[in-house]
């Protein structure tokens, strides 16, 4: 095991965050507090736009919950820290956008950990499973998630059987945004996050915002709440400098400076 089971570096306005946790990058209690402090800095820092998430090796990208820890007296119930298991999953307010780079395995806790971001490019030899149920227990946050992000019969067979997918079959599914050749996994994420870090940061808060309030909002409701600036990102944007910014650069044919503020 490394001194340090998360890596970060910062590239710009691109925070990169690396699980590094061999053999297979299994998340304890400690490493998830440890990725709660990291995700939490990261949205608090008015400097950082996007973060990309990835594994170390070429193996797995994060094989879950650490059942050897858990063995050892870690309680499945016990302090995962701000944000959840793995910092992400229920970490409030993180209106920036997060990109998983799947390297490798994704199962269990990883699979829900990846989900939790909002663009996920997968290695082409990535494969994906829910295997909680052959141990007898529920993968809680994905039986929430899944059958709203694939076909709901697809979502359950996984659920029910702890089913392979491999990456194809989740590209065809829509659980991964496109697969990509291994040895370009991580060029292609930072290319992603750069077009992204080059993009309106208030725009994105206003967008992540409103489609985390609005999922279980009648379409008038939220509809309602945009126009009449009452989700609190979108006051912010519509009375913002990058609000004018954006027309003025319209108007004079030009590339928009974006300030975020």
């Amino acid at each position: 095991m490394t001194d340090t089971p998360v890596r970060t570096e910062r590239r710009g306005h691109v925070l990169e965050v690396t699980l590094d946790r061999p053999k297979a990058n299994a998340i304890d209690l400690a490493t998830s507090r440890i990725m709660g402090e990291v995700f939490t800095a990261f949205r608090d820092d008015p400097d950082l736009r996007v973060a990309v998430i990835t594994g170390a090796g070429d193996k797995f990208f994060c094989a879950g919950w650490d059942l050897k820890a858990a063995a050892e007296g870690d309680a499945v119930d016990g302090d995962y820290g701000k944000g959840g298991f793995g910092g992400l999953q229920e970490l409030r307010g993180l209106n920036k956008p997060v990109i998983a780079a799947v390297n490798g395995i994704c199962c269990g806790g990883g699979l829900e950990f990846a989900i939790s971001a909002d663009i996920i490019l997968a290695a082409d030899h990535a494969s994906f499973a829910l295997p909680e149920i052959r141990s007898g227990t529920v993968a809680d946050a994905a039986t929430l998630k899944l059958p709203k992000r694939i076909p709901y019969h697809i979502a359950m067979e996984m659920l029910f059987t702890g089913r392979w997918i491999d990456a194809e079959e989740a590209a065809r599914w829509g659980l991964v945004n496109r697969v990509v050749p291994a040895a370009d996994l991580l060029d292609q994420a930072r290319a992603m996050a750069d077009t992204l870090a080059s993009g309106p940061p208030l725009v994105y808060a206003a967008i992540k915002e409103i489609v985390r309030e609005a999922e279980d909002m009648k379409f008038q409701d939220a509809m309602n709440r945009i126009t009449k600036s009452q989700f609190a990102t979108v006051e912010t944007l519509y009375r913002s400098e990058d609000q004018q910014e954006g027309a003025r650069a319209f108007a004079e044919k030009r590339d928009p400076v974006w300030k975020g503020r």
